[in-house]
């Protein structure tokens, strides 16, 4: 159904992504750290609290939860139980799998369609100690909704590209 120079280049793009999805994600997750650190260390060592580390490390968090479950996708390391899905003929797997990468792909278009929306819905706003716009808080949900979009794609023409006897 697809090409394999198709689906490789689809396979590179992915790849290529999530990897620097997990160097971003080691930024942030360190940053965060640091920041704690700091906020911790002048709070109780200063006496004299940073009053936008912990909107600054929210905000983080809430990128790093989205942008890790990109990576978790791409890895297929989400929880699932695959009692059911071991016991099926190899025909109703390869169906399920057509399925669930399909349902993926749709899920993926809610989020950017929603998540712009609501990204423009708040544009006016202002996060109040760091004085940042909150669209770019919550722009997160587009883009990873488009991140996730790339993995589905790319996972599906995959197990289209592959025969019925590759399973």
């Amino acid at each position: 159904m697809f090409g394999m120079d198709a689906v490789t280049s689809l396979e590179k793009i992915s790849g290529s992504v999530n990897r620097w999805i997990e160097y971003l994600l080691f930024g942030m997750g360190f940053t965060m750290a640091l920041m704690v650190a700091a906020q911790v260390f002048f709070r109780y060592a200063l006496n004299h609290s940073l009053f936008w580390s912990e909107e600054a490390a929210r905000f983080l968090l809430v990128w790093l939860t989205f942008l890790g479950a990109t990576v978790a996708y791409r890895r297929k390391a989400h929880p699932g139980v695959d009692v059911l899905y071991a016991r099926m003929p190899p025909f109703l797997q390869k169906t399920t799998t057509i399925l669930i990468h399909t349902v993926s792909i749709l899920l993926s278009g809610v989020m950017i369609l929603y998540g712009c929306q609501f990204a423009w819905f708040v544009r006016m706003q202002i996060s109040p100690a760091l004085n940042l716009p909150k669209w770019i808080v919550f722009g997160i949900i587009p883009v990873s909704g488009s991140i996730f979009l790339i993995h589905a794609i790319t996972f599906l023409t995959g197990e289209l590209s592959r025969g019925h006897h590759d399973n």
